[in-house]
């Protein structure tokens, strides 16, 4: 018996290549099965629709007779928090999303990211120092897991002794966001609980420090500000804290780890970027299209009954904008399949749009950057082990769970 559409997209067994189930989606733009999400699958309506203000955040919106099969009870949920501003509107979303934004970027902030060059490099370099024998290598855990989580920690001013302890609960929850058939749910939830309840309780403990003897990171930024908005009371902060740690960590995991296996596909393109490191740049965008670490937005809601292709969304329905099927659609993009970091034309989705696009966007770009042309620099004739590697269980965040390579030596 033939899979929906939706069940393919949810089915482990399409991971490694999802693509041929988003072309088929394209044939039909708006997708709706029985009491599941209306799928939205081409670039300019998911576009359209991620600028739309009908278009809802807040699962508070949704009718009790819509069905997401991907709503699971979020990580502000389970820690008793507060909804984060991914998860709200205006004007709840904007007043967070701008306080959020004060010691980030511009125009307050505007060399936060740029500032992190020297340190990105260091830990790039160290990560690659300590990978060990290079006949076996996995780049997932020895490289792409450490590298963001170590990066937020600096971002936002974990001591480096409690970095090890960080790393382990960023590892334990990030796991427990890949459905597991094989794991006893119970004892997989409570782990995650627990990880989520220590690693709350630690930020808020590193808050009230923060508050009483600010340094020069992000979370005494936070913690002090008194801009035009006020202060972030500790559990707004325990929540944005948690979404960077989260949110940043998962986009850059994937757009490393996807970056360095369409590399070893396309291995003319990783000898360019050996011999170019500028060349990362558009590199990077190119994979923001062509596999994008963030396949789709689930958890949208209509506030008003919307038209889409001649198809009626009712209100309170659930909705799917699948950004990687958008990103292949040959009416926005030409020879949409092909990997091609010299195309002159690249709007991509592969960060959103609209109010919700990826907030830490300047640096999962900048640490995709530093991590690719590292690599592809250091490594001496890297190769891929096993093709495709085993990807992780979900169909949101997507990405090798492992990713076996070999080379023949490691260049200083």
């Amino acid at each position: 018996m033939t899979q929906s559409p939706l069940h393919q997209i949810l089915d482990y067994a399409n991971r490694a290549n999802p693509y041929p189930i988003y072309e088929e989606l394209r044939k039909t733009p708006v997708h709706h099965e029985a009491d599941g999400p209306y799928v939205i699958s081409t670039y300019y309506e998911i576009r359209s629709l991620l600028h739309d203000p009908r278009i809802s955040s807040d699962a508070r919106n949704l009718a009790s007779t819509a069905h997401d099969p991907l709503a699971e009870s979020s990580q502000d949920e389970q820690t008793a928090l507060p909804p984060s501003f991914l998860r709200l509107d205006p004007p709840e979303h904007d007043r967070l999303r701008r306080m959020t934004n004060r010691p980030f970027g511009p125009p307050h902030s505007p060399h936060r990211v740029d500032g992190m060059r020297e340190e990105l490099h260091g830990i790039v370099s160290g990560l690659i120092d300590g990978i060990g024998d290079p006949s076996r290598i996995d780049l997932v855990d020895q490289f792409s897991y450490p590298f963001p989580v170590t990066v937020i920690c600096r971002l936002l001013g974990v001591p480096r002794e409690d970095e090890a302890s960080f790393h382990s609960w960023a590892d334990t929850i990030a796991a427990s966001l890949d459905p597991d058939p094989d794991a006893d749910p119970a004892e997989r939830g409570k782990e995650s609980h627990d990880a989520r309840m220590q690693l709350g309780m630690y930020l808020a403990g590193l808050i009230e420090e923060r508050r009483k003897k600010p340094g020069d990171d992000m979370l005494s930024e936070l913690a002090t500000a008194k801009g035009p908005d006020g202060a972030m009371t500790t559990m707004e902060l325990l929540s944005t804290a948690a979404l960077l740690l989260i949110a940043g960590h998962e986009t850059t995991v994937n757009l490393v780890t996807n970056g360095m296996l369409t590399l070893l596909r396309n291995p003319d393109v990783l000898q360019r970027l050996r011999a170019d490191p500028r060349l990362a740049v558009p590199i990077v965008e190119e994979l923001l299209r062509f596999e994008p670490p963030v396949q789709l937005v689930p958890q949208r809601t209509t506030l008003a009954d919307i038209d889409v292709r001649g198809v009626t969304i009712p209100k309170g329905a659930s909705l799917w904008l699948v950004l990687a099927s958008g990103n292949r659609d040959p009416q926005r993009f030409e020879n949409p399949d092909r990997f091609d970091p010299d195309r002159p034309d690249i709007q991509h989705l592969g960060l959103g749009s609209g109010i919700h696009s990826c907030f830490g966007a300047p640096l999962a770009r900048l640490e995709a950057q530093f991590a690719l042309s590292e690599l592809a620099r250091r490594l001496e004739n890297p190769r891929l082990i096993e093709d495709p590697p085993p990807y992780r269980q979900n169909a949101v965040l997507r990405g090798p769970r492992h990713l076996p390579i070999a080379c023949d030596g490691i260049r200083p």
